[in-house]
């Protein structure tokens, strides 16, 4: 053997170094065309700062998948990549230039793209270091980035194809505005907060009479964009003011009163003012009735020249000086206080602003369509769990046109120019051949865009021909949150029909968010948010790895407790002690492929064929997914039945004169560990490899063996009931020495009752490890005993029987008894006293009072207890 295992398992030396060994040797690489492909692309994390503890969870859920399945036999291929992120990375690349005095304007558009790329080069290198200290096995010889030259030649033959088509469009449409980035969001960049405001209640003269309407809004800065006033038609309090006018208390504008089913006779006065270009509602109406839709609000958030004395303020000013003149022209019915929901730009913290803007936007009915439809053919996307197909379809059919420009500089530019005599737009992946007379979109496209095209432009395409995109595309397994199914997921799925005819991949796994102990969000105004780096630093990856693997169904969230991170590492410490225990019974010169299995016990025979069905049981959960599954199997064979059981076993055989004997169980041993190992590499790889190069193994690494499989010669359908002789017998005599508390040190001789005459055999085989493992001895079988004597029921229906007179003195074990008994019942007497005391009750500290009520409980409980062992007795 070439490698000791130390004496107490430490991550930080097990983990060193071994991720560069794997990629120096190149573990990773896919390409061996003799096996059958499986593919996964990694969701690209944005190059905008650090991997938080979702995207651990995310990555090592795709790394076990991808090692599982390279154990397994396939070429698989997991591809590595990063997201340009636009909106984040450029407001994190503006942040830090405000922090040394300058502006994106200041230095123009080419200095603050090579700044952006910069910043990439930063991140993606801490990115890729975080990489490395999980131990994800990725194919670094494929790595891709959105902006990368291939995947913007994609993005601009999507771009014009799709113009071509009809199906991207320029049009006016209300967008989600930042003011502080200026730029559209997406809905994914928009966080409603719960915030403080106030619903402002204005009185509206009506032309030429002396009657008001109340009009309700929560953002008065807009009414100087106010077009019309909208009325139910069969409210009976307005039918008599339709067609009239009533006066804008902002401009003094007549504004038209229309009528509109829309309105909801039920909310606030049934008035309601229309403001086109900034309420998306109020653009749907605008349309219907032929309205104009002017903005009154400049791109930066501050008032325009239609609000008069009032151009040039911030929106909030306005708000708050526009209502203390109208308070002062008593044009202020009332003011509510009201808590809701606002919009907050995800990077810049701005409230966002409904903005009537010209973009560009894919038109989305057909590639919706098309979509749904291949849900209903074999050639579907199965989702995982398949609630989640619902909720893709109910977004599918209720989609709205997907506004893709974005005014941002780092992304990819529109690929669009503007004659600069006539206007003319034309889309090219190339520049007009006149270029000096044209000027390109000054706009970006959105992140998603390119990211919607991620599983097959990262394998060449659109050349058809390249050897990735025929050989890996489409992939088998999509890992994410259920938290883009809309942005991304359906996006993916959509894109890839509509330009390559097939699903971008066979299975999505669906997992959830990561929340703290208490089920809450993790986030930075919590305060609750972890640095997997640190936990790693802390516990080691293998044990985060197996906590975030194990802890969670598919399409659940996982609530972040320390205490199972301790269990974890302390369940890797028990496998370490037990790989410890087999290489110190393990000769040197043992090689793996010298094991052998002619002499079994009863026990080796029990590990073996439970082996088998842990294995099967570990593969069908695998395959579906199921790792909380996979865990606790592994789990509790690997605590309960290996370390638990069968090493405590061996040691009858491990200390036997029959060389023989001894043999069977260290290869036994030896067999089975390395199968363990093998199984758990795909949750902890680098503890897994450590223990496998200490003991005998086949390859030269973990990374490249193969997976266990159940071996048909160990199979056995009667061990599993013969064991459970053995294991329901050493528990009894373990439970009656506890009843009775007969020490250990003392021999205690035990006899089976048992209607099974063939019975005996197996019995006699079980003695040698219950003297083990209860310092007791066999009397024999089905014997006369006397009538004082403790028995338990064990398999089959036979009984255990030990007689008690030598053991225990009775008369002494019942006067201690009772002496507890009185014991607790002065206890029980003195907790009653107190707490049926009304001043202790209500003047004490509830602690104290609380303390007092768990001691009665458990007083209580003590008390049955020793009731029944005296009436035992």
């Amino acid at each position: 053997m070439k490698k000791e295992l130390a004496s107490k398992y430490d991550h930080q030396s097990v983990e060193k170094g071994k991720y560069a060994h794997w990629i120096e040797k190149k573990y990773f690489g896919a390409g061996d065309m003799s096996k059958k492909p499986y593919a996964i692309v990694i969701p690209p994390p944005n190059v905008t700062g650090k991997l938080h503890l979702g995207h651990a969870w995310d990555t090592t859920l795709q790394d076990m998948i991808i090692r599982y399945k390279r154990m397994q036999g396939y070429d698989a291929l997991w591809l590595p990549g990063m997201d340009h992120a636009g909106i984040a990375t450029q407001a994190k690349v503006e942040a830090r230039m405000r922090e040394e005095g300058i502006s994106r304007y200041d230095i123009g558009r080419e200095k603050f793209l090579e700044k952006a790329w910069s910043w990439k080069e930063e991140y993606a290198s801490i990115i890729r270091a975080q990489w490395e200290k999980l131990g994800l096995s990725l194919d670094y010889s494929k790595e891709r980035f959105t902006l990368d030259e291939g995947l913007s030649e994609a993005v601009k033959e999507v771009f014009v194809r799709l113009y071509e088509k009809g199906y991207i469009y320029q049009g006016k449409r209300i967008i989600n505005w930042d003011p502080v980035q200026r730029t559209a969001l997406s809905n994914i960049e928009v966080i409603h907060k719960e915030i403080e405001g106030a619903m402002y209640y204005f009185k509206y003269k009506l032309e030429d009479s002396d009657r008001e309407l109340v009009i309700a809004t929560t953002r008065p800065e807009t009414m100087f964009a106010d077009q019309a006033i909208f009325v139910h038609p069969d409210d009976e309090r307005y039918q008599d003011i339709i067609g009239k006018k009533a006066i804008n208390p902002a401009n003094g504008e007549a504004l038209p009163i229309m009528a509109d089913s829309y309105i909801d006779r039920e909310f606030g006065t049934a008035v309601m003012k229309c403001t086109p270009a900034h309420d998306p509602n109020d653009f749907a109406l605008a349309k219907k009735h032929h309205l104009d839709m002017p903005i009154c609000m400049n791109d930066d958030g501050t008032m325009n020249e239609m609000c008069g004395k009032y151009q040039g303020m911030d929106r909030f000013e306005c708000r708050k000086a526009l209502v203390a003149d109208f308070e002062k022209q008593g044009v202020v019915d009332h003011i509510e206080k009201i808590t809701h929901q606002v919009g907050h730009s995800e990077r810049s913290g701005a409230i966002v602003e409904p903005y009537l803007s010209k973009q560009w936007f894919v038109k989305m009915e057909p590639l919706a369509k098309a979509a749904l439809e291949n849900q209903k053919k074999d050639s579907k996307v199965n989702f995982v769990p398949p609630r989640y197909e619902k909720t893709f379809n109910q977004w599918m059919e209720n989609i709205e046109d997907w506004c893709i420009s974005r005014q941002l500089w780092w992304g990819h530019q529109v690929p669009a120019w503007y004659h600069n005599e006539t206007g003319e737009v034309y889309v090219g992946k190339v520049p007009p051949q006149d270029a000096e007379n044209w000027h390109q979109d000054e706009d970006v496209l959105d992140t998603w865009f390119s990211s919607a095209l991620w599983p097959f432009s990262t394998m060449g395409w659109p050349n058809t021909e390249d050897p990735l995109f025929k050989r890996y595309f489409p992939t088998n397994t999509l890992v994410t949150g259920y938290d883009i199914i809309f942005f991304w997921v359906s996006r993916m799925i959509f894109q890839s029909l509509e330009f390559t005819g097939q699903r971008p991949f066979e299975h999505v796994l669906i997992h959830g968010l990561i929340r703290d102990e208490q089920g809450r969000k993790m986030s930075k105004s919590l305060g609750n948010g972890v640095d997997p780096m640190d936990v790693i630093d802390q516990y080691g990856a293998d044990t985060l790895r197996f906590f975030l693997t194990t802890n969670s169904a598919p399409g659940m969230d996982l609530r972040y407790i320390p205490e199972k991170l301790e269990a974890s590492w302390n369940f890797i410490n028990k496998i370490w002690n037990s790989a410890r225990f087999v290489l110190m019974n393990t000769d040197e010169n043992l090689e793996y492929k010298d094991l052998k299995f002619d002499h079994l016990n009863l026990c080796d025979k029990w590990i073996l064929n439970r082996l088998n069905e842990v294995i099967r049981e570990v593969d069908a959960n695998m395959d579906k997914f199921e790792f909380v599954n996979v865990g606790s199997e592994l789990y509790k064979f690997i605590w309960d039945d290996f370390c638990s059981w069968y090493i405590e076993l061996t040691k009858v055989h491990l200390n036997s004169d029959d060389e023989t004997v001894k043999q069977a169980s260290v290869h036994t041993l030896v067999y089975v560990l390395n199968a363990i190992v093998r199984m758990l590499h795909p949750f902890m790889p680098f503890v897994t490899e450590e223990i496998y190069q200490a003991i005998p193994h086949l390859e030269e690494s973990i990374c490249i063996s193969k997976y266990p499989q159940a071996n048909p010669e160990f199979d056995d359908d009667q061990i599993n009931d013969q064991f459970t002789y053995l294991m329901d017998i050493v528990k009894g005599i373990r439970e009656i020495r506890a009843h009775y508390t007969i020490k250990n040190a003392i021999e205690v001789a035990y006899s089976i009752e048992t209607k099974d005459n063939n019975l005996e055999s197996l019995l006699d085989q079980c003695v040698p490890y219950i003297q083990k493992l209860c310092h007791a001895s066999c009397a024999g079988y089905n014997i006369e005993t006397s009538d004082d004597v403790a028995t338990a029921t064990i398999q089959g229906g036979s009984n255990l029987v030990v007689e008690l007179g030598a053991y225990v003195d009775k008369e002494a074990e019942k006067e201690k008894l009772m002496s507890e008994l009185k014991h607790l019942e002065g206890e029980i007497k003195r907790c009653t006293n107190m707490l049926n005391n009304e001043k202790f009750v209500s003047k004490a500290p509830q602690e104290k009072v609380d303390l007092e009520r768990k001691k009665l409980a458990d007083y209580t409980s003590k008390y049955e207890a020793v009731k029944e062992k005296i009436s035992k007795n």
